[in-house]
């Protein structure tokens, strides 16, 4: 059995769901390389021993997907020398506004939901790709407000652009599901208002990940057409696979 070098799950006080995206098996059996792309949730709590931390890391740039308004609102990854700060939002339908027809699972309407993120936040998808593809960028830490949905979405389509098969994206992906529960009962004594009535926008069923996935090399042919069209280039996306893949 293999032990995993470093665990996947960092623990810190006051941010749920940071995660490292490396060691799962990838393209000509080559494995993504550990400390070189983190998942995570908003970092704009980060302070004191949890921003000690996170800079023992040595984190490089930090792509914040959300929009304007969530950044005015909440606040930012606290400034530190050594890592760049970028902001490629995802732009998409508010998702309140969007219904969910009787008899629709909420697997298909989350798919759907990330193909608008596809399609409408084209241009914030092309720029945090081409940073992740960047050798000279990382670490790299990709994080929104619950690093659920924008942020899954970015790692979706790194993951499979590095050759990791859609059943394990998909359990990257749903690994969310367990953070949620420590981000749902902060939110609960501080933001209830962002809780109450939507306990269903914290689920991460792997379904919705499968289906987004499939969705989208059906309207595109494949991941890596998808990300030349939206403007990655061929040579990034080699780029991308020389330095998050271990060497064969």
């Amino acid at each position: 059995m293999t032990v995993d070098p470093y665990p996947r799950t960092l623990s810190f006080s006051a941010s749920y769901n940071f995660r490292d995206v490396g060691g799962y098996a990838g393209l000509d059996g080559r494995t993504v390389r550990w400390r070189r792309l983190f998942r995570s949730d908003s970092l704009h709590r980060l302070k004191g021993d949890d921003l000690a931390a996170f800079g023992k890391l040595g984190v490089r740039t930090v792509i914040d997907l959300r929009r304007l308004f969530e950044i005015e609102e909440h606040g930012r990854v606290p400034e530190a020398d050594g890592f760049a700060y970028h902001n490629p939002v995802i732009r998409h339908v508010d998702w309140d506004s969007v219904p969910h027809p009787e008899g629709m699972s909420h697997e298909r309407w989350l798919a759907d939901r990330y193909l608008n993120f596809a399609e409408d936040g084209r241009e914030g998808l092309a720029a945090a790709l081409t940073l992740i593809a960047d050798p000279a960028a990382a670490p790299v830490v990709v994080h929104c407000m619950a690093g659920k949905d924008r942020t899954g979405v970015v790692c979706a389509l790194t993951l499979a652009l590095l050759g990791v098969p859609d059943a394990v994206i998909a359990e990257d992906y749903a690994l969310t599901e367990v953070a949620m529960a420590s981000l749902t009962e902060y939110l609960m004594r501080t933001r209830p208002d962002m809780v109450q009535d939507k306990y269903h926008m914290f689920d991460c069923p792997q379904d919705a990940m499968h289906m987004f996935l499939g969705d989208l090399r059906e309207r595109h042919g494949s991941v890596e057409k998808y990300v030349r069209e939206i403007g990655v280039s061929a040579e990034q996306v080699a780029a991308m696979r020389d330095h998050l893949l271990e060497p064969s």
